[in-house]
């Protein structure tokens, strides 16, 4: 008997043969082109085609798994066609006279990199849709299959990853579940599994052996546990417990609709983070009461310029508007040289995560920082916003961008711009400096949200994206919960409501 353990997923438990997924592969030759006016046309075509595709596998995926996930593949068309996606293509085409696959190919692999070295587990999760994307335009482009399974019978399916449009289009009858090497609990081939109730173990790395290959399995999504051969006895376990995974999953749906009440009768708001507008269908399918943390970093990545106020405020406004007045906290801008923002033009940074980020470079580029806030509190007329600032050390920080949100609002008022008349500011406290001054801190907010991810790896010295550190990034240290109970209870003694983000929560 082999114990494989990965992350968990999607729950659910499966039992059947073990079958690794061997997607086609493109090989995309680099070739210079006499004629690149006939390559960017090519381009084109396959670029429109792909798009139609995706509105069908919508569609489809609509009567199958519901709008959640018919969402993503609308949002993969909204990306087949980005301007600043197709622009840098027909750069490569035009200025380096080379093939549509090889310009598709190099422009995909730049903007997935982009994603990829961000430190936000959702935010890394979508160079998988960049590549998803590309892949299609590719195939289209070369001529060739995408996806196939070898296999007649049901089987639990093993790959490096699965891309979401390879999870979708996948013969579902033949799917008992996924095990996967890589992969996270946020990528949207996680969702779309959970979307469909298929159990899935992502995040498996160089446990899951291509030897193993045909042998018995059973996968434990909610545990993040396959096991290869198991003997009776672990059989028998297993199997119990998915009639109990059952049973629990009736239940909660029992509970739509119902209070988030402890035994002890005290409330506490479970609400949802969000990346982009396209995620608030998902939020109220979900019972959340309210978005918890949108990250406003979308608007500005894969492109050379900047987002304008309006195109802001249009964005702000549909996530308000579509909450129909449950509480949306969005948090300012938080990117730094770590996340190769390309119209910043940020320099390079030996240490990214402790450089200029965040409020950082927010009050650094007051003209930045001026356009978000007024976008946003134009945008406060339409529902329940909450603003909070990322990355605080002290108090001056707070009260200078408190002064800047002051003049903002002056600003509208003398316009003739309506804005709510309260708008709630928060600070994060995901710094040990912020969680030690958090008794100071607190008189000048009105909410704190505790984001633990970067909390528990400025506390423990540890590099949240060093996938070797294992066992030593420990949100559950002692030094990271004394810190979070630090906070809350100057945050009560205050008056102020806290809340946490991140793994932890």
């Amino acid at each position: 008997m082999i114990v494989i353990r990965g992350k968990g997923a999607s729950a659910g438990v499966a039992a059947g043969p073990l079958c690794f997924y061997d997607r086609v592969k493109h090989n995309v030759a680099r070739v210079t082109v006499s004629d690149a006016e006939t390559e960017w046309w090519r381009f084109r075509a396959a670029q429109a085609k792909a798009v139609k595709e995706l509105g069908a596998l919508a569609e489809t995926v609509r009567a199958e798994a519901g709008n959640e996930a018919a969402l993503l593949f609308e949002t993969h068309q909204m990306l087949a066609e980005d301007l600043d996606f197709e622009a840098a293509i027909e750069t490569a085409i035009r200025k380096n006279a080379v093939n549509a696959e090889a310009a598709v190919h190099e422009v995909c692999e730049r903007f997935a990199q982009m994603f990829a070295a961000m430190d936000d587990d959702y935010m890394r999760a979508r160079a998988a849709d960049v590549r998803d994307v590309s892949d299609r335009i590719i195939a289209i482009l070369t001529g060739s299959a995408r996806f196939a399974i070898e296999s007649d019978v049901p089987v639990i399916l093993a790959a490096d990853d699965l891309a979401p449009s390879e999870t979708v289009q996948l013969d579902k009858s033949k799917i008992l579940a996924f095990i996967t090497e890589n992969g996270s609990g946020s990528s949207h081939t996680a969702i779309l599994a959970r979307t469909m109730g298929i159990p899935a173990v992502v995040g498996a790395g160089a446990q899951l052996k291509r030897e193993y290959a045909g042998c018995e399995a059973i996968v434990d999504g909610a545990s993040g546990v396959a096991v290869v051969e198991p003997d009776e006895d672990t059989r028998t376990r297993l199997l119990r417990e998915r009639d109990e995974q059952l049973r629990r999953q009736e239940t909660l749906e029992r509970l739509r609709g119902e209070a988030t009440v402890t035994k002890d009768g005290r409330h506490i708001r479970i609400c949802c983070n969000i990346s982009t507008p396209a995620d608030v269908p998902a939020v109220l399918e979900n019972d959340g009461e309210g978005v918890g943390l949108f990250r406003s970093e979308f608007l500005y990545l894969g492109r050379s310029d900047l987002p304008s106020e309006e195109e802001q405020f249009q964005a702000y406004k549909k996530v308000l508007s579509d909450m129909e007045g449950k509480q949306v906290v969005i948090r300012t801008l938080d990117v730094g040289a770590d996340k190769q923002i390309v119209c910043f033009r940020l320099p390079e940074e030996k240490n990214p995560a402790m450089g200029n980020r965040g409020l950082r470079l927010c009050l650094g580029r007051p003209d930045l920082f001026r356009t978000q806030l007024r976008a946003l509190y134009r945008a406060s007329a339409f529902g329940k916003l909450y603003i909070l600032f990322p990355i605080i050390t002290s108090v001056w920080e707070v009260r200078e961008a408190k002064k800047i949100c002051e003049q903002v609002r002056r600003e509208l008022a003398s316009e003739g711009v309506a804005f709510a008349d309260s708008v709630p500011i928060g600070a994060m406290i995901e710094t040990p400096a912020a969680a030690l001054m958090s008794d100071r801190l607190a008189g000048e907010v009105d909410f704190f949200s505790c984001g633990t991810n970067d909390l528990t790896q400025y506390t423990l010295a540890c590099d949240r994206q060093n996938g070797r550190l294992g066992r030593f990034f420990d949100p559950h240290h002692p030094s990271v919960l004394r810190l979070l109970k630090m906070a809350a209870d100057n945050a009560h003694k205050n008056g102020i409501r806290i809340g946490v983000c991140g793994e932890l929560a």
